[in-house]
């Protein structure tokens, strides 16, 4: 009885199927001994027959009756590749859209943006006038013009116009568009660029003036006159011989700026801080301003350093020193904000100033004149230094002046040879030279100073001086 069992309990129970379960298809009497030659069948060996004929490849029948194949392993990672497929192809097709998309969008934005950078490139190099007349004269007079000393050093002869004709009319009568140079000053930029140098020419000035050709193409005679009637009379090219007859510096390039290109590099920074020791009301400047610390605009700014008759003792000497002190304030504010350094708050300085400049074809363009700043940027603002040159009231009339010698040819002989010059405030100097004087006036003759000569020191002030701290 117990053999009876056993053969109907069939083969031993698979751990992954219930007890008493049998594979679907077949039936409990076909279970038993012959069960290997089912198996065989199912895996058939790949073994060649004895016949030599290759074993058959198996086919539908290899599988059982549920149409599950009978190799399960490879079968179900076939399934799970071919299942997955298509969502990795649509994710990579997206992928690479996406990209393609972001990769013109790039494109289209750096084509935006040179378009742009042309535009602005294109609009501040237009807006720069070439005074070609100029140069043309000055080639003319090549022969009796100075030679140039040190190469890397430059001199730039900077020249504020008056002129009453168009926008500037609001400023006063209009003399039939004539100009007048209202603000001269020299401007040398040493050769290492440690060191700039702003050396104004007084209008009042007596000078020897050479004989220049005027507008309608006439000759003047030479003479001896004011300063300012040189501009008049041959404009540029006349005040740059008359200055460089004066100094004997080559002037290497120059720059005219109107009153209303002042104002809009003004604004271009948000304006400058000064400080007033007493109020200002000058209806002729037409300038309000209270005393005390504030900003001026623009507008105020040109009232301020145009300013006379209402300000000090009314010349011209105070109002020179006014404008130095200005003009280092609106260096140091350039440099303190970084102006020079970003090109999105350069840009409007460069446009304003470009729509207001006329200078010579060396400068004429937009490459030059950001060559021009960038050799200035590093200069420290204590080594940006303003001065007059030395002058006195003219001995036959005090309304005008007239050079101290030797003093302004140790200027200008320092500056030509690019030897560095001192200032310091005119209190300070005072001080200074009687100091000298007492040392001087103790020592037995023929005693001279064992130490170096010290640079010649002037009058004057640096951008790095505070207005609201004098």
């Amino acid at each position: 009885m117990d053999a009876d069992v056993t053969d109907s309990a069939g083969p031993p129970a698979d751990p992954d199927r219930p007890a008493g379960d049998t594979p679907p298809g077949r039936s409990q009497e076909e279970s038993g001994p012959d069960d290997r030659a089912t198996d065989e069948k199912a895996a058939p060996d790949a073994t060649p027959a004895p016949d030599g004929t290759p074993a058959p490849d198996a086919g539908p029948e290899d599988a059982d009756d549920t149409g599950t194949s009978t190799s399960t392993s490879t079968g179900t990672e076939a399934a799970q590749t071919w299942a997955d497929h298509p969502k990795d192809a649509v994710m990579a097709a997206r992928r690479s859209h996406w990209l393609r998309w972001t990769a013109l969008a790039a494109s289209f934005l750096v084509l935006v943006a040179a378009g742009v950078g042309w535009w602005m490139y294109r609009k501040l190099d237009g807006n720069i006038t070439p005074d070609t007349s100029a140069a043309a004269e000055l080639r003319a007079y090549e022969e009796e013009r100075p030679e140039q000393v040190v190469v890397d050093a430059q001199n730039i002869l900077l020249i504020g116009s008056d002129s009453r004709a168009g926008d500037n009319r609001e400023y006063g009568r209009d003399d039939g568009g004539s100009e007048r140079s209202d603000t001269t000053i020299l401007l040398h930029l040493a050769a290492d660029r440690k060191s700039a140098t702003a050396v104004s020419v007084p209008r009042d000035l007596m000078v020897e003036i050479p004989s220049c050709r005027t507008g309608d193409d006439k000759e003047t005679r030479e003479r001896f006159g004011q300063f300012n009637s040189a501009f008049a009379l041959g404009g540029t090219a006349c005040t740059i011989r008359t200055v460089e007859r004066m100094t004997g510096i080559r002037i290497d390039h120059h720059m005219v700026v109107d009153f209303n290109g002042f104002k809009e590099m003004v604004d271009a920074v948000d304006g400058v801080e000064i400080c007033l020791k007493e109020p200002i009301d000058d209806k002729d400047a037409r300038l309000e301003l209270p005393a005390g610390r504030q900003k001026l605009n623009g507008e105020e700014a040109l009232g301020y350093v145009r300013a006379r008759k209402t300000l000090g003792n009314g010349s011209d000497t105070e109002r020179i020193e006014r404008q130095q002190q200005f003009l280092g304030a609106l260096v140091n504010k350039m440099q303190s904000n970084g102006v020079l350094l970003n090109p999105t708050r350069l840009y409007p300085v460069l446009d304003a100033a470009t729509r207001s400049l006329t200078t010579d074809p060396g400068l004429a363009s937009l490459r030059d004149l950001y060559d021009l700043v960038r050799s200035m940027r590093d200069v420290p603002t204590d080594q940006v230094q303003f001065l007059t040159v030395p002058r006195q009231p003219y001995r036959q009339n005090p309304n005008r002046d007239e050079l101290v010698e030797p003093d302004a040819g140790e200027l200008f002989e320092q500056l030509r040879e690019d030897r560095p010059v001192a200032v310091v405030p005119a209190d300070e100097l005072k001080d200074a030279e009687s100091v000298q004087e007492r040392e001087e006036s103790g020592k037995p003759d023929g005693a001279g100073s064992e130490s170096p000569t010290p640079a010649p020191t002037y009058s004057g002030s640096s951008a790095a001086d505070n207005l609201c701290e004098q």
